[in-house]
């Protein structure tokens, strides 16, 4: 008998939570789950899942950014992405951050399942739901306009993040372990970007 796949979720919804948890362990060993993206890396890094599933809105860092850190962290990690975002936009920075699937939270039950047995087998796969829109995208040429904006560095990006959160500079900069003067920095070049 083989073991079944290790599984970590990640979305700031409790319920959420509960209705991935439900649906995976019908076929995976769901080894923990957590409500923001700093946890997320925290619990991958101890825990070694060998499927993440994951929002991109989470608080203290976003879905993305995480994606990006968890390939770094662990190069053979999968990514499901399960979210609100239907925007090509979205879809493309999921795929470029390292996500092997994409799914709406409005997508049926089967098709988590269908997007957990594609990526386990080393293929990808993208939400019916998405199909359309993506086509129209990609025939426009307009999936690049994305990409051509200049991007924020990833510590700008997680500075944004914690100021739309609300947090005190000093909240940012402890959160950060960086000086206030730095995040102040970083403020900066975010305005003038």
């Amino acid at each position: 008998m083989t073991t079944p796949p290790r599984v970590l979720l990640a979305d700031d919804h409790t319920l959420v939570l509960e209705g991935f948890r439900r649906i995976v362990e019908q076929r995976c060993e769901v080894v923990g789950a957590v409500e923001d993206g700093r946890a997320l890396l925290d619990a991958a890094t101890r825990l070694r899942p060998d499927l993440i599933l994951l929002d991109i809105s989470m608080p203290l860092l976003n879905g993305v950014d995480a994606a990006r850190q968890l390939k770094k962290l662990l190069p053979d990690v999968k990514l499901i992405f399960v979210t609100m975002h239907a925007d090509p936009a979205y879809v493309s920075e999921a795929f470029k951050a390292g996500a092997s699937a994409y799914l709406l939270k409005r997508s049926a039950a089967r098709e988590l399942e269908q997007a957990i047995d594609s990526v386990l087998k080393g293929q990808y796969f993208v939400t019916s739901l998405l199909t359309k829109d993506l086509v129209t995208t990609l025939s426009a040429g307009q999936a690049g306009l994305f990409a051509q904006r200049q991007e924020l560095t990833p510590r700008q990006r997680e500075v944004l993040q914690l100021i739309a959160e609300g947090r005190t500079i000093k909240e940012i900069a402890s959160l950060l372990n960086i000086s206030p003067k730095t995040v102040e920095f970083h403020k900066a070049q975010i305005i003038f970007h």
